[in-house]
């Protein structure tokens, strides 16, 4: 079963639109919107596991310009 999980990003001062496209790109990312309130971006992500999603947020996610913070909050099934 995939490990699915919501990325709240933070961005630099007028870069929301920009680094959202951007993201959209990224393997493993099921959407991505611009949004209001102390985060910019929210994303919703896939990956085979915990590492690979770490992997993809680190590696891809953050390396992304105009990305000053990030906060991985991954799914849990509590029923």
């Amino acid at each position: 079963m995939a490990v699915r999980a919501y990325v709240l990003i933070q961005t630099e001062v007028g870069h929301a639109a920009d680094v959202a496209t951007r993201v959209r790109g990224l393997p493993g990312v099921v959407a991505a919107d611009d949004v209001t309130g102390p985060y910019d971006v929210i994303v919703r992500a896939e990956a085979e596991s915990m590492d690979e999603l770490g992997r993809m947020v680190v590696s891809g996610v953050q390396h992304i310009a105009g990305i000053t913070r990030t906060l991985t909050c991954p799914v849990v099934d509590l029923g």
